[in-house]
């Protein structure tokens, strides 16, 4: 039924320890921008775009088409916490094979979060079942075919994007070599320019430099400074046509104008990721695409673009420090849950259920600290260390009682054998009486017997039932035909039931002594078969035309009633009948004496009541009743405990 050889604790899943340090863990390039936006709060307006432009440079070796994808990703993911095991698998496998690897980061992430959450409750389920059947820690093993698929598939796509990576370090390499060519090119210029041509050139080389890919991170700033103080250089040695320049430069002041306007609607946008996506895309525009401006107008440009960049920049941050504070609260949640595991205290665990009692406290606690929400990536991996330590020495404890379980069991397993050779030797008895009584001992006995190794519980069952069903299954065939005595019995008592009969009818007075005789007549003419039993309760029925005519007391009616219904069991054998009454006689006896002692706590309301009162009475006589019945239940629960049988 069950088969996996995880503990289901964290120290010893490693699915469970993928899944949390995933969920704790936020982009790398986020968390790096928080940390700076935190420091940043009180700097210069021209220190907040020295920042925004180093976090230009950080994404600039991603490619377009992965940052835009990254940036609506997460708008439009599908539900996958609504998805069954197979369905993410499925998804997951559709992803890899149809978009680009760049593009699946983020429905990896949310796939794996699902997967792995839905994974690790069926993976205790799986294990309570299993334990709770008898089975140890130890041998429980848990094989699932969409756990297979999907670690295969998360191979698969952790090789892609490995490859995907190396070919993108390699195209950054490239393009970093094509800026380098570029920027001789416009020493070049420079040094040995044609006034005729050199405008032109000039324009193709900034259209090149345009269209170059992205270059890695650190190279980004220090190639662009250096183009941009070459580019400076060029404006300020353009004086063979005053009209090419300012015309450029009044274009270039139109352009920025627009970048600043952009800048200060996206101030206003609640949606802060996106504004400030939007806002790094606009400064990389105003650093590559727009050329420089007249220089008269340069630092009123700058002071105003400056500005609106540090509004986005001042509510990004305020937004940020709401997370870092909401990161310190579940901090502090899981701190406070680890705290709980360790307060667990298991020593006194001495069984099974003790033990599936705390297993179930830390589950639960463990779904908890999943739960608690994301940390910082610089704090998850300490916290999660904690975790695992504060669950180290119960699982240690945990194992090493059931391993001692497996050498109990084994006992368990020797003793059962034993069991079932007793009962294959005497399934064929037709020594019923003697038999009957040993085999209902070794079911007796089995049943007091504790778990055996899983391995072997099913089959030795089936042993020990198909011998205990064959014996019973002839005994039973044996009953509901009947021995020639019991045939005969059967035909006396049809007989006698038919004379009593005639009697009952013509007697005028029925004594006590008459009821006896009848009961003792009929009780020596032996048993019956069990299938017959309905005899029996012609008989009842008759005796009870006879008790109705009895001038005796009630109790002493009911007790000649139970005596007689007591013996006919105990002569048809029917002892499962004997015990069930003897439980009913116990339960009854026992709510009677709750409600004498409650209506005699309710006199006490009477104290000062008159004793005609009708409600008083009315409690008095309930009392009455009570009494008289618990004495007549007493006295046939003494009667039945002291038959025979």
């Amino acid at each position: 039924m069950l088969d996996e050889k995880n503990n289901n604790l964290p120290e010893e899943s490693e699915d469970v320890q993928s899944t949390e340090s995933e969920n704790n863990s936020e982009p790398t390039n986020k968390e790096e921008v928080t940390v700076a936006l935190v420091n940043l709060k009180d700097t210069t307006e021209e220190e907040v775009v020295n920042q925004i432009d180093d976090d230009i440079a950080q994404a600039s070796e991603k490619l377009d088409d992965e940052e835009e994808h990254q940036e609506t990703a997460k708008e439009s993911l599908p539900e996958y916490s609504k998805m069954g095991l197979e369905d993410l698998v499925l998804k997951f496998e559709k992803h890899i094979k149809e978009l680009p690897v760049q593009k699946i980061n983020n429905h990896f992430n949310a796939i794996k979060d699902s997967f792995n959450l839905q994974f690790s409750k069926i993976l205790a389920n799986k294990k309570a079942a299993f334990l709770a059947d008898g089975g140890e820690s130890i041998d429980f093993s848990y094989s699932n075919p969409s756990k297979i698929k999907f670690n295969e598939l998360s191979k698969e796509y952790r090789d892609k994007r490995t490859k995907y990576y190396k070919d993108l370090e390699s195209k950054l390499n490239g393009n970093l070599e094509l800026r380098f060519i570029l920027i001789e090119q416009l020493k070049d210029l420079i040094e040995d320019a044609e006034p005729k041509t050199m405008y032109n050139k000039f324009r193709d080389i900034q259209e090149r430099w345009r269209k170059i890919g992205p270059v890695a991170r650190e190279k980004y700033n220090g190639t662009w400074r250096t183009f941009h103080h070459h580019v400076e250089r060029f404006y300020d040695l353009l004086h063979l046509s005053n009209d090419f320049r300012d015309l450029d430069f009044k274009h270039n002041l139109e352009e920025k104008l627009k970048l600043i306007e952009r800048v200060e609607a996206l101030s206003e946008s609640n949606d802060i990721n996106y504004s400030f996506k939007q806002l790094q895309v606009i400064h990389k525009m105003w650093k590559e695409d727009v050329g420089p401006v007249a220089k008269e107008q340069r630092e009123d440009v700058w002071k105003k673009f400056s500005a609106a960049t540090k509004k986005i920049h001042d509510k990004r941050h305020d937004y940020y420090k709401g997370l870092k504070e909401k990161y310190q609260e579940n901090i502090a949640k899981k701190n406070e849950i680890i705290e709980q595991i360790k307060n667990i205290d298991s020593k006194g665990n001495l069984k099974h259920s003790d033990w599936q009692k705390s297993i179930k406290e830390i589950e639960d606690l463990r779904q908890q600290f999943f739960k608690a929400g994301n940390v910082p990536r610089s704090e998850s991996d300490k916290i999660w260390g904690k975790f695992k330590e504060a669950t180290k020495s119960f699982n240690h404890d945990k194992n090493a009682f059931y391993k001692n379980i497996k050498g109990e069991q084994q006992e368990n397993l020797t003793k059962k054998l034993k069991l079932i050779e007793l009962a294959n030797l005497n399934k064929d008895s037709e020594d019923w009486d003697a038999t009957t009584e040993l085999m209902k001992k070794i079911q007796s006995d089995w049943k007091k017997i504790g778990h055996v190794p899983r391995k072997n519980s099913d089959k030795i069952w089936g042993e020990f039932k198909a011998a205990c069903n064959h014996y019973f299954d002839r005994f039973h065939t044996f009953k509901n035909q009947g021995s020639k005595e019991d045939q005969e019995a059967v035909k006396a008592k049809k007989e006698f039931l038919n004379k009593m009969k005639e009697e009952v009818a013509t007697i005028e007075k029925v004594t006590i002594e008459t009821v006896k005789k009848y009961m003792d007549d009929w009780k020596a003419l032996g048993s019956i078969p069990f299938n017959l039993r309905h005899i029996e309760g012609k008989f009842s029925k008759t005796l009870d035309k006879l008790f109705s005519q009895l001038s005796v007391s009630n109790e002493e009616k009911e007790m000649m009633k139970f005596e007689s219904q007591m013996e006919g069991l105990l002569a048809q054998k029917n002892l499962r009948k004997l015990d069930t009454e003897q439980i009913f006689l116990r339960k009854k006896i026992d709510e009677l004496a709750r409600e004498i002692q409650q209506l005699e706590n309710n006199m006490s309301f009477f104290s000062n009541t008159d004793s005609k009162n009708p409600l008083l009475k009315n409690v008095m006589n309930n009392i009455e009743n009570h009494k008289e019945n618990y004495a007549i239940l007493k006295a046939k629960l003494s009667y039945i405990t002291h038959l025979d049988y």
